[in-house]
């Protein structure tokens, strides 16, 4: 039997999620500005290449879910950073359109890589702290995240006086330090022994076996789906919220408050809301998380037919409120159940999965809603139409994922051999 992997240190990767959001919020949210005003695109062009950008991460995570279960997370993580850096040195050269949008699709891989890698660390550095009844390492990795996704835009607003060649070049360097630093706290994180990725030792069967328990058992595969509906809900304080806001006349004043306010709740609450959910159970946690998502979409369903209240902000503000505790729930707890109901071989690809269904559901699912969000905008009998739309549709995973997570059978830790799976015999 081979060894088992060590127990990856906690304090590293927390430190690493913080400073990779920091550096890829000091970039990316400037992009938008660079392709119009530096390459005078057209808006369906810069939509484009951000969307390019989107699908080359969110598109990509499942395969680089399944690398980190081939060649380790370690390995990946470095991958990632590496690639990222590539990425952000290719948008610092000026005046090459063909350049910066290869550096635009860089970046979003190497966050493919990186971020199913780091949380498969993450999973595994939780065991011991699961075990002792401590705070959920995915509340802890929430928190972290968050808060270089506020110091982010922060930094590059900071060095954008110097061009956006310095903003670029400055998230590069970020990650250079942060993938040095990595190399050298990190361990070697595969097995002793085990065969090169695509080998088992064991003739074509084995190998066919091999490559059939990296992949996601049918129980996360319908997990996965279901639970895309969390990034789709949450995904429309980008494209939802700013219709809301120009209903009731609020501005962008308003927008970039609600989305600091946000960011301070997710900072502050996400850690005590994981304690509440660690003892009332992952099945009722996930159950009332979705229900109070779809209760922030009732709110805004209730709210925009009727004609602007005095206090225009406090519907809005409620929704807001209710949609980033339904996140806050829902998110680590799923995150550290599929840690949990993973066999080890495919810890990498679940988490890929998951991340890759959401980008899906995103995709799918804003193209449709974009239908009915012009309704929206003006008080009416058709404004509540995506209003009720999205309050309905976390009641399927208030409903299917608490079963899902009922009746799964107990699962090896993520440091551990997984047996062979059902599906393979």
């Amino acid at each position: 039997m081979s060894a088992r992997p060590p127990l990856p240190p906690l304090g590293p990767l927390l430190g690493a999620q913080l400073v990779f959001n920091t550096g890829f919020y000091a970039v990316v949210p400037f992009l938008a500005i660079v392709l119009r005003d530096d390459f005078a695109l057209s808006g369906a062009a810069v939509g484009a290449v951000l969307g390019l950008r989107t699908f080359a991460q969110q598109g990509m995570f499942l395969l680089g879910g399944l690398l980190v279960d081939a060649y380790g997370a370690r390995s990946l993580v470095l991958l990632g950073c590496a690639v990222r850096v590539l990425g952000f040195a290719l948008l610092a050269v000026p005046g090459q359109l063909w350049l910066f949008v290869l550096g635009v699709v860089l970046t979003g891989l190497g966050g493919a890589m990186f971020s199913p890698a780091l949380e498969t660390l993450v999973a595994r550095a939780g065991v011991e702290r699961a075990a002792q009844g401590r705070a959920s390492t995915f509340a802890l990795l929430s928190v972290a995240g968050e808060t270089g996704a506020v110091l982010g835009p922060l930094l590059g607003a900071l060095l954008l006086g110097w061009g956006f060649a310095a903003v670029a070049g400055g998230g590069a360097v970020v990650f250079v330090v942060i993938g040095l630093l990595l190399a050298v706290m990190l361990g070697d994180d595969r097995p002793a022994g085990a065969a090169p990725a695509g080998r088992s030792g064991a003739g074509p069967s084995g190998t066919a076996a091999a490559r059939a328990r990296r992949l996601p058992p049918r129980r996360i595969v319908l997990l996965a789906a279901v639970c895309s509906v969390n990034l789709l809900a949450y995904n429309q304080l980008y494209l939802g919220l700013p219709v809301e806001l120009e209903r009731v006349g609020l501005g962008v004043g308003t927008l970039g408050a609600l989305f600091a306010g946000a960011s301070v709740a997710t900072v502050l609450l996400q850690l005590p809301v994981a304690r509440l959910c660690r003892r009332a159970g992952a099945p009722a946690s996930v159950r009332t998380g979705y229900l109070v998502l779809g209760g922030g979409f009732a709110v805004l369903a209730v709210a925009a037919p009727r004609p602007v209240p005095e206090v225009a902000w406090a519907p809005v503000a409620l929704a807001v409120g209710l949609l980033v505790l339904g996140h806050l729930v829902v998110t680590p707890v799923t995150l550290e159940a599929v840690g949990r109901l993973a066999p080890a071989t495919a810890l990498g690809a679940s988490y890929g999965l998951m991340a890759t269904a959401g980008g899906v559901a995103v995709l799918v699912g804003n193209t449709g809603l974009g239908l009915l969000y012009p309704a929206a905008a003006t008080p009416g009998a058709g404004a509540a139409a995506v209003w009720v739309v999205l309050a309905v549709l976390p009641l399927v995973p208030a409903v299917v994922a608490p079963r899902l997570l009922r009746t799964a059978p107990d699962a090896p830790a993520p440091d551990a051999p997984a047996p062979e799976p059902q599906e393979t015999r």
